[in-house]
């Protein structure tokens, strides 16, 4: 498959997550919040997950942004449920390690899956804090929780 058609490939791929977004809205009872915000561009989250016996069970968002900063939100709660938090957060270091433009190596034990459409991102760097909000507010919410046992 040729360049300009893995990029774009990867453009419908970011557009179907932020037109058909997974796992948006709210989880009530028993769920840990983040809020966070992206000042520069307007870019908000609020992100709710579940975690229990150290898995994410379960993960939503609600916000407002760019496209990118949505679909990341969208592929972010997908990518981490059902994974021991240790699994979520080596993902979200492997995310932001492709956001800086270094080379991903294949890890067997981690599929990227649909996240691996956003690594066209790390080429114009005023995009990367919109699509690594999500995975900050992620980080954040988990590293409490572990603080918290």
């Amino acid at each position: 498959m040729s360049f300009n058609n893995l990029d774009n490939l990867y453009r419908q791929v970011i557009m179907d997550h932020y037109k058909n977004p997974r796992n948006k809205g709210v989880l009530e009872e028993g769920s840990l919040t983040v809020n966070m915000n992206n000042p520069t561009c307007g870019d908000r989250i609020q992100l709710t997950m579940k975690v229990e016996d150290g898995m994410v069970t379960d993960a939503k968002f609600e916000g407002e942004g760019c496209s990118i900063s949505m679909s990341s939100a969208s592929m972010m709660t997908q990518a981490v449920k059902g994974r021991p938090i240790e699994e979520a957060l080596k993902l979200s270091t492997v995310f932001s390690d492709i956001m800086q433009g270094k080379e991903y190596e294949e890890d067997d034990d981690l599929d990227l899956g649909d996240i691996e459409a956003l690594q066209g991102v790390a080429k114009f760097p005023a995009r990367i804090k919109c699509a690594t909000l999500a995975w900050k507010a992620m980080e954040k919410g988990l590293k409490e929780e572990e603080d918290s046992q």
